[in-house]
């Protein structure tokens, strides 16, 4: 995975997205940012879409971000080959890589601190897939 990162959220999580574009980009991430680009209500789906295509198309990691993180979390897996993972704590966000080769990163905005998104970022960016006995596994999701 490189250095290009896709991003999208709904009027709930434009802005932890702000802060975590800003960290990011300080530390040479190039970012796609593909909204909302306000607080106006919208819908989660409209983002969720072309965040999965980007990481599909171009074997990247992504982060979805809505109040919750179930709405942004489910459209996203909706998309064959997504594996987006609902992150709460950095464990978590850990395990998703290293176990389940998540490639998208949902967080739930009405529930963390931004030091709280911003740790599970780094650790789920930092992590890679362990493979072994978890790529037959992974390899069995898709139907």
């Amino acid at each position: 995975m490189g250095k290009t990162i896709a991003i999208g959220c709904d009027h709930a999580g434009y802005g932890l997205k702000l802060a975590i574009i800003d960290v990011l980009e300080g530390k040479g991430y190039q970012v796609n940012d593909y909204g909302t680009d306000s607080e106006d209500s919208t819908d989660y789906p409209d983002y969720a879409h072309p965040v999965a295509l980007d990481v599909v198309d171009n074997e990247r990691l992504g982060i979805l971000i809505c109040g919750s993180g179930n709405g942004i979390n489910m459209t996203a897996n909706k998309h064959e080959d997504v594996r987006s993972a609902l992150c709460w704590e950095p464990e978590i966000a850990e395990l998703a890589r290293l176990h389940n080769n998540a490639n998208v990163l949902a967080l739930p905005a009405r529930f963390i601190s931004q030091e709280k998104a911003l740790a599970i970022v780094d650790v789920f960016l930092g992590t890679e897939f362990e493979g072994g006995r978890h790529e037959r596994r992974v390899n069995k999701i898709n139907c």
